[in-house]
């Protein structure tokens, strides 16, 4: 796991660089709250609301992300008033959190600007029952967290704002339907039922700590979208979470909230969270419940005890959100790792037309965008096929088909990056077989896409040697892929 973190790649040392500016943002939020004179209630709910600025927003561009961010507080604000002022109606309070569990899973289908304010939503939500909140200790909060998220955007924006030099990022959009054939309408509902198991058998385990079953529950759904992906995400948390309460007891619970040693390590929490969140979600877990070991130390109340407990509620999420998926509206893995593998091979097509236009002499042929766009739907078709991967599926021969899948998409990928590479040449010279490779890869993508090719342009009929290259590797790679992809029977990679 340590290997699959810090060797695995960071192109433009863009991890590091986000973890280190999360560093920065929060720690300077808190001290903004501490200087403010906010209690250590204050300091913490600011610190959160620093974190989910600097974590969840994830438009495409940095305007966007500014109004993002902006909105957050208009969101929170008003949930974190419903919370407190419910905290001593159990019946409400509870029905006040599903609805915030539903209405912010819901919000995921306008895209990353409706994601982030779910989330901070729910967090808000969660924070309030964390600290116990009440209606008294409103003010200080409001300011807490209004201070925090403009500290945190002063440091993203201004500060610190490296995306400025960056092309936009792509961030594919889910599968498209209405209704309930909406994956993020099925998966409100199951978000829902699920958090309303974990609230229920959670209150059972524990009056004070039931809000970490339904946390548990919440953040199992988050970035999945099949009951596939979201088996093995819990599976990922419970096991993140082990080793969080082992690390605990051999830092967190001796340290026993002393400041100066509680803020270096949570410093190093916070950055791990950020820096492994790409790449590891078990390592991801494991920092969080280090992180909130360490809160829970400054507040006094850190005990071998607890950390039992909060094993405990997180199970019991993972088990609300295994049933919810299992037997709620079902999302399977196979009808979404098909959607995203068809998108992933249009956009390969996509992409060779745009390299061939440019190295006809097309001024307005760009393929970089299509280039990482191909990126983010092929991390899109990992995580969708993670499930088929994973070490615990017991059908080796579909875990077989998933992983040659897998390889020969990537496969795809790099042809791809040759070609846009050869198209950036100035003096890249002209050939006329590239009309005909061109055309044998667009039925090729055809064929594995069942006719369908919405959004395909006709390349243009001339090109380099180096170009030809990588088009006949994209088509074996295409032509091999027939195979994984479709049973004898004719069905999908996880059909058969």
């Amino acid at each position: 796991m340590l290997k699959r973190v810090f060797v695995a790649p960071d192109p433009g040392r863009a991890r590091l660089r986000f973890a280190a500016r999360a560093v920065l943002g929060i720690g300077l939020a808190v001290v903004v709250c501490g200087l403010a004179g906010h209690s250590l209630p204050g300091a913490v709910t600011g610190g959160l609301a620093a974190l989910l600025a600097l974590f969840t927003v994830t438009d495409p561009t940095v305007r966007g992300q500014a109004v993002t961010t902006a909105l957050l507080p208009a969101v929170g604000l008003p949930v974190l008033t419903a919370a407190a002022g419910l905290h001593d109606l159990p019946v409400a309070r509870d029905l006040a959190f599903l609805a915030v569990v539903g209405a912010g899973v819901y919000a995921r289908r306008w895209g990353p600007r409706g994601h982030s304010l779910g989330v901070f939503a729910f967090m808000t939500f969660f924070v309030a029952q964390f600290l116990h909140a009440t209606a008294g200790q409103l003010p200080e909060l409001y300011a807490a967290v209004l201070l925090s998220v403009l500290t945190a955007a002063a440091v993203r924006f201004g500060a610190w704002c490296y995306e400025r030099r960056l092309p936009p990022a792509t961030v594919p959009a889910a599968p498209a339907g209405t209704g309930l054939a909406r994956v993020t309408t099925r998966q409100a509902v199951q978000a829902t039922a699920g958090a309303g198991f974990a609230l229920v058998v959670g209150q059972l385990v524990s009056g004070q700590r039931w809000y970490w079953a339904v946390g548990a529950t919440w953040w199992i759904f988050v970035n999945t979208a099949s009951r596939g992906e979201t088996l093995v995400r819990g599976f990922r948390r419970v096991l993140g979470t082990v080793l969080g309460i082992g690390l605990g007891f051999l830092v967190a619970v001796p340290v026993h909230g002393a400041p100066v040693a509680t803020a270096v390590l949570v410093a190093a929490a916070v950055f791990g969270i950020f820096y492994s969140a790409a790449v590891s979600y078990t390592w991801m877990m494991l920092c969080v419940t280090l992180l909130a070991e360490l809160l829970y130390g400054l507040l006094g109340v850190l005990s071998p005890g607890l950390l039992a407990l909060r094993l405990a509620e997180t199970g019991v999420g993972a088990l609300g959100a295994a049933l919810a998926v299992l037997f709620v509206l079902p999302v399977t893995t196979h009808a979404t790792t098909d959607a995203w593998i068809q998108r992933a091979l249009r956009c390969v097509h996509a992409c060779t037309a745009e390299a061939a236009a440019r190295l006809a002499g097309s001024a307005t042929a760009d393929p970089a965008p299509r280039v990482a766009e191909l990126e983010q739907l092929l991390g899109r078709v990992r995580l969708s096929v993670a499930p088929l991967v994973h070490p615990l599926n017991p059908m080796p021969a579909r875990k077989a088909r998933a992983r040659r899948v897998l390889a020969l998409l990537d496969e795809c990928a790099r042809e791809i990056r040759g070609l846009v590479a050869v198209a950036a040449d100035p003096e890249a010279s002209h050939d006329a077989r590239l009309a005909a490779a061109c055309w044998r890869v667009e039925a090729a993508v055809e064929a594995l896409t069942a006719g369908r090719s919405e959004d395909l342009h006709h390349p243009a009929e001339t090109a380099a040697e180096g170009a030809l290259a990588h088009l006949h590797g994209l088509e074996r790679a295409l032509a091999e892929l027939a195979e994984p992809l479709r049973s004898p029977s004719g069905s999908r990679l996880v059909g058969a």
